[in-house]
């Protein structure tokens, strides 16, 4: 796993509307691609598009379970990148981006 990342990338992913009801999810625990396909009203490979970034980079895993996509949160990694100095303008930034996506 590469530790470096587009931190812009990630805080798009992070606070793009779909993926952040996917990332709230999975603050509770493992889930399965299935229910997170459901709960945000997507098929199930868009699940896997949404996240990969974050796969990719350690701040989601994914797993298999009898033939199911298991997914869950970084949470340590995820909170690392918000609590991160260098990043909190960046985490405003994007706050921001994700209030005009409601409005």
């Amino acid at each position: 796993m590469d530790d470096i990342f587009d931190r812009e990338k990630v805080f798009d992913c992070m606070f793009d509307p779909v993926t952040s009801t996917i990332l709230a999810e999975l603050e509770d625990g493992e889930k399965d691609g299935l229910f997170l396909a459901k709960k945000s009203a997507i098929p199930e490979t868009e699940v896997l598009e949404r996240l990969s970034y974050l796969i990719e980079h350690g701040f989601v895993h994914k797993n298999y379970n009898n033939g199911k996509s298991i997914f869950s949160a970084n949470a340590e990694k995820l909170t690392q990148i918000i609590e991160h100095s260098d990043t909190f303008s960046a985490t405003i930034n994007g706050l921001e981006k994700m209030d005009t996506y409601l409005n």
